[in-house]
């Protein structure tokens, strides 16, 4: 953490860092300080009783009433900045440090009203990297809610029958990526998450890693299902991601599916405390290759492993550490990360395998439970 004093103005709802800092949920915005090491949190009035109960490590301050008092001596138009930068001056602080993608319009009006704004290089609060005890646990509810979704989409696709043209039916319509989307993200929910633009992705639509998938699958094509959860309780994310084909893989499909799935199991027992991220993300690359499957540029564009062998996961999606060719990360123990290689050709479809580990100092432990299976 920064030693300056730092500002945030975000709505903790669809900011980690926010919602980290301040440690509750609010879809307003809210003003965060911490100023000399105390954390202090300005919330409307209406959110004052709340954020006493859920942010009792923080000092309470009401938004409406400073704004009133800037009223009071003369500004017209009072905006969240011009409330920040006057706790700031009754403390006789005129600069804060803030997160790298602090609104420009808010740093224009700390200016004016003499306050100076710093933007802190890489990662705010870059201790969320190392998950405590609790938050593993967390990640981990996050995990379950995805499990149940894969678990009900696999169950879908399961009992589809095989119609005209290979396309799959469901309770007597058409099974489409739609409505297999939909029934995975209705088990989400239920369990206490909320899904986030969920994959399924059948046949070629599966050569694009982050393709969503539409229209009516088919038998005996990879699928791709790739759920990416956040709790609606705590806000930690999860992301699994699993390839099966309803009926029979063709021999193509069935190496992809060998190569990436001993990609996985080497990527994850690479993972431990001290090694690159770097590192990881290139093992992965060769084992691929040495499988018989190059990543090259092909009529203008890429093709076999085109993205990253892993990302950390935790109150965002996608945060540090990162397993890529370009990575600086050095993995330590708490951290929580993906290890998702896949394959992708044009001609075939997609092939991916995802779980989420927890790094220790012996190894990855890895926190999914969902089996692997191609062929349902």
């Amino acid at each position: 953490m920064p030693s300056d004093n730092l500002l945030m103005i975000a709505a903790s709802a669809r900011d980690a860092n926010m919602l980290y800092a301040a440690g509750m949920f609010a879809d307003d915005t809210l003003i965060y300080l911490r100023l000399g090491g105390r954390c202090h949190l300005l919330v409307s009035d209406a959110e004052l009783g709340r954020a006493r109960k859920q942010a009792g490590h923080c000092r309470i301050l009401s938004a409406a009433r400073i704004a009133e008092r800037l009223r009071k001596e003369g500004r017209k138009r009072v905006t969240l900045a011009h409330i920040a930068a006057a706790v700031l001056l009754d403390k006789g602080l005129r600069k804060v440090a803030v997160p790298e993608d602090f609104s420009l319009g808010f740093a224009r009006q700390l200016r004016d009203a003499g306050v100076k704004v710093k933007p802190v290089k890489g990662e705010f609060f870059p201790q969320r990297e190392l998950k405590s005890a609790d938050e593993v646990k967390k990640v981990s509810a996050a995990l379950v809610m995805a499990e149940v979704g894969l678990s009900e989409g696999m169950q879908v696709l399961k009992n589809a029958k095989v119609g005209r043209n290979k396309r799959l039916l469901w309770r007597g319509l058409p099974l489409t990526s739609d409505r297999l989307r939909a029934v995975i993200d209705a088990a989400v929910v239920q369990a206490g998450g909320v899904s986030a633009r969920t994959i399924v992705a059948g046949g070629k639509q599966g050569c694009d890693p982050n393709h969503l998938g539409h229209g009516v699958l088919r038998a005996n094509q990879p699928i791709l299902l790739d759920i990416c959860p956040r709790s609606q309780k705590t806000g930690f994310h999860a992301d699994i991601t699993r390839t099966v084909v309803k009926g029979r893989a063709s021999d193509g499909v069935r190496r992809m599916y060998r190569a990436v799935e001993a990609a996985q199991e080497l990527g994850l027992n690479l993972v431990r405390h001290g090694a690159e991220g770097r590192v990881v993300h290139r093992a992965i690359l060769g084992s691929l290759k040495k499988a018989g499957f190059e990543t090259a540029r092909r009529d203008g564009h890429m093709e076999g492993f085109v993205h990253t062998a892993g990302h950390g996961v935790g109150l965002d999606l996608h945060e540090a550490p990162h397993l890529s060719a370009s990575s600086r990360d050095l993995l330590r123990a708490g951290q929580v990360l993906t290890v998702e290689p896949g394959l992708y050709y044009p001609d075939i479809g997609g092939v991916r395998l995802e779980d989420v580990a927890l790094v220790t100092r012996n190894g990855a432990k890895n926190l999914t439970k969902s089996e692997k299976v191609l062929e349902l």
